[in-house]
């Protein structure tokens, strides 16, 4: 009787290695950075660790699911799964929907379906999903404009669009990003992607001038002390948390930021807080994490011997590293301020989920079968 033995290379072992460990890193982080956090009178630093600790409980039998599903079943999945999220973020613009899908600071991005879920996030993976999918089923047709680049801003428009009127631009622009990352994977044409970002430059700007908060990050960012008080407060806080963690932090649990000083703390500005906790070193340490996760990740793609598998991982490396750098790079002031959450370690169910997800896929990718004889 044959049975299907599972060899798990050095690299799959060493991303679920780096995944724990950052996931730990996190729950520490979180805690730290909320601990005196007060909402209606309590403090709520505990139940933000207990919420992420059950995304990660969560997320990791999802990754284990991820890890060991076949791969054919994934891609034949891609279109129901895009237009579920489809219809999911068309929940989220609709004007009767405010029930499931209220406007919270400002935006319409969570869905209340038993449990808060970003429906962003899901849209990240399915974009790569899908866009791996189409350039494996259409080969060296990516390299055609109408058979390769069109056909696949006619599924990333209609679900940018959607996150452009919540508004989040920033993961607007992300899912652009990914779906072109997994084109040029597949070989598609560079001159495309000058010509696409030529067309699509003055619609972004005029997106921007209309977003004002959007158009005051830039000017922030362009002018950090323009508006330190205002627009630039965030990053202001950031930086001074990170010149007070000096070489070797002031210790954990010590950060001063966290005292009504930095907004978001445990979420879109955590990385200010671990470098004003643990300094010049676990910025560093942090760093290195993030360099060896996408490293070992890219080396799982340039082996997958599949095309699918191979634009897939490519996909979800990008995913993980972009959000990580990004995230690292608003906190230093080199990057406008996006948003984005730091994967596996800022507070937020839905990209805790998703990250380990996608870490379970790129495991998958790295996993060999063959029969073994009982």
């Amino acid at each position: 009787m044959a049975k299907r033995e599972w060899l798990v290379g050095w690299e799959s072992r060493l991303l679920i290695l780096l995944t724990a460990i950052l996931v730990a890193f996190g729950l520490a982080s979180i805690y730290s950075a909320s601990s005196t956090l007060i909402e209606k009178g309590r403090v709520v630093g505990t139940s933000l660790v207990l919420d992420q600790l059950l995304g990660a409980l969560a997320g990791g039998l999802l990754l284990l699911v991820a890890a060991r599903i076949d791969l054919e079943r994934v891609k034949a999945l891609a279109w129901p799964i895009v237009l579920v999220v489809g219809g999911m973020l068309l929940l989220l613009v609709l004007p009767f929907t405010h029930a499931i899908a209220p406007r919270i600071n400002g935006s319409r991005r969570w869905l209340q379906l038993g449990v808060s879920v970003q429906v962003s996030e899901l849209a990240k993976l399915a974009i790569i999903i899908w866009t791996a999918m189409l350039c494996a089923k259409k080969g060296t047709e990516v390299r055609c404009m109408r058979r390769g680049l069109l056909p696949v801003l006619a599924v990333v428009g209609p679900l940018a669009i959607l996150l452009v009127i919540q508004p989040d631009l920033s993961s607007a622009l992300e899912i652009g990003l990914l779906a072109m990352v997994v084109l040029f994977a597949a070989g598609a044409r560079i001159g495309h992607f000058i010509l696409l970002g030529v067309v699509a430059m003055p619609v972004l700007w005029q997106r921007v001038e209309d977003a004002q908060y959007q158009l005051l990050r830039m000017t922030t960012f362009l002018d950090p002390g323009a508006d330190r008080l205002g627009a630039g407060y965030q990053v202001d806080q950031s930086l001074i948390g990170l010149g007070a963690g000096k070489l070797l932090g002031v210790g954990f649990g010590q950060g001063q930021q966290k005292l009504g000083f930095l907004p978001y703390p445990y979420s879109d500005f955590i990385f200010g807080t671990i470098g004003e906790e643990w300094g010049f070193v676990g910025v560093v340490f942090l760093t290195v994490l993030y360099t060896l996760f996408v490293l070992v990740a890219l080396r799982l793609a340039r082996q997958a011997g599949d095309p699918f598998r191979q634009y897939l991982a490519a996909g979800l490396t990008v995913m993980i590293g972009v959000d990580a750098f990004t995230h690292m790079g608003v906190a230093l002031a080199i990057l406008p301020t996006t948003g984005l959450v730091l994967p596996f370690v800022s507070y937020g169910r839905s990209s805790l989920v998703v990250a380990l997800i996608a870490t379970g896929l790129l495991i998958n990718v790295g996993t060999r079968r063959r029969a073994k004889v009982a």
